[in-house]
């Protein structure tokens, strides 16, 4: 299973794995996201963190059904608040997929009992 860290910088517009500059950065915005998943009913219940490299998306939720979802909107997510993009329309658009995919995953939490 890939890393969740080489998975969202990989998305961010290519940014190697061994290149760890924004890791710190990157880190803080994804464990945001795991905050506001624990609280949309996604992942334990006890909540979600990575720390390095090494977490695996199935370290936050193995054999889910929704995993494709969350790494979607953990990856827009991060994208919005990290690298932001020049274009309002862009930006407006990114944030509406976003918006959708929260949608969904607390829909689907909630016709399985977890919200």
């Amino acid at each position: 299973m890939e890393s969740i860290l080489t998975s969202v910088k990989k998305a961010l517009g290519g940014i190697p794995e061994e290149y760890e500059h924004f890791d710190t950065d990157i880190i803080m915005f994804i464990n945001s996201i795991f905050g506001v998943l624990t609280q949309l009913g996604a992942g334990p219940p006890e909540g979600f963190c990575i720390k390095d490299k090494t977490a695996v998306w199935s370290d936050f939720s193995p054999d889910s059904p929704q995993l494709e979802l969350v790494k979607s909107y953990i990856t827009l997510r991060v994208r919005l608040m990290f690298d932001p993009p020049v274009s309002s329309s862009v930006a407006d658009s990114l944030k509406r997929i976003a918006d959708e995919l929260e949608w969904r995953i607390t829909i689907e939490n909630k016709e399985e009992g977890n919200a």
